[in-house]
């Protein structure tokens, strides 16, 4: 019988009163028995009774009749055993997937990075890796070094490998990898072209090709212009190293670049600066974040694996 005296509930009152006995409706539903359904659960007989009676009374109406010596349920409890089904589905796959998450050998890692570490430096490192882990999966994502380290700071990525470090920052804890050379890299008939070492103030009349603002190489060229004592003037900006290559290479401008990974790009040649140049790649993951396990692996296999390796930042 109806019960008139109950309040009605929305629906997401409602569904709060009922997330604890989603498995306790799917589990009668699927025996139809409550004595069988209490022993699929683990929990006493007359506990699956009165938390089904409760729910009724909730309801207004029972959700379950006898049916000689069993159990049916009443239309209300067939609808509610049906979203108890579908909720518990959705529920389990999601405990599969945080205990995989916190399995150092089955989580997932998003690994960010600028677009100049793709080719050569982070390929390796994952083969190796996955040699070692191979159901650790991977999110990979490239892009400027601020955006690497915005991402980071949101959550969306776990670790990213950026250059320039963010050193000093107490948001951050920073892991250097390896130092990277710097060379000019200049049109094969610039006046420079022969020189066996250049100082970088020598090209400040030249135009300059050079990556965009928010990319880690244009803060570092922007910090060495700084420090040889003149501003240097932009003809084109990229934000591809290829295209800043290919620029140089039509004679268009000179830029501050790691030598190529194949050598100097057709039409260019790269010089050594005096004093010498480089950049500290390395890696950078927010310090007010506790990483889960399978990004804890990955890091600490990184910093003990990666050739050159030498940490001085241990924040």
């Amino acid at each position: 019988m109806v019960n008139e005296s109950a309040e009605p509930d929305d629906a997401s009152q409602l569904a709060a009163h009922l997330a604890p006995s989603l498995a306790l409706l799917r589990a009668v539903a699927a025996e139809g028995h409550l004595t069988r359904a209490a022993e699929s659960l683990g929990v006493p007989q007359p506990t699956v009774s009165r938390t089904l009676a409760k729910l009724g009374d909730r309801l207004g109406t029972p959700v379950i009749a006898r049916q000689g010596r069993g159990i049916h349920l009443t239309r209300a409890g067939a609808l509610l055993a049906a979203a108890a089904e579908d909720a518990m589905r959705g529920l389990e796959a999601g405990c599969r997937a945080v205990i995989e998450e916190v399995d150092p050998d089955r989580g997932r890692v998003t690994f960010g990075f600028q677009h100049t570490m793709g080719s050569t430096l982070v390929p390796p490192l994952l083969r190796e890796f996955r040699d070692v882990h191979p159901q650790v999966r991977f999110g990979l994502l490239q892009g400027p070094r601020n955006s690497m380290l915005a991402r980071a700071r949101s959550g969306e990525i776990d670790l990213c490998v950026v250059s320039p470090l963010p050193e000093h920052d107490p948001h951050w804890e920073t892991a250097p990898l390896r130092e990277e050379p710097l060379v000019a890299v200049l049109f094969a008939r610039h006046r420079l072209a022969r020189r066996r070492r250049l100082r970088l103030a020598e090209l400040a009349g030249d135009d300059f090709v050079a990556t965009r603002p928010g990319y880690g190489l244009r803060q570092i060229f922007a910090g060495l212009a700084e420090r040889a004592g003149f501003e240097p003037r932009l003809a084109f900006e990229s934000e591809e190293v290829d295209t800043v290559r290919g620029l140089v290479a039509a004679g268009l401008g000179v830029a501050l670049l790691p030598p190529g990974d194949n050598g100097p790009a057709p039409g260019t040649v790269e010089v050594p600066l005096d004093p010498p140049a480089h950049r500290t790649i390395g890696l950078a993951w927010p310090a007010d974040r506790a990483l889960p396990p399978a990004v804890r692996t990955f890091r600490d296999f990184t910093l003990r694996n990666f050739n050159g390796n030498r940490r001085t930042d241990s924040h």
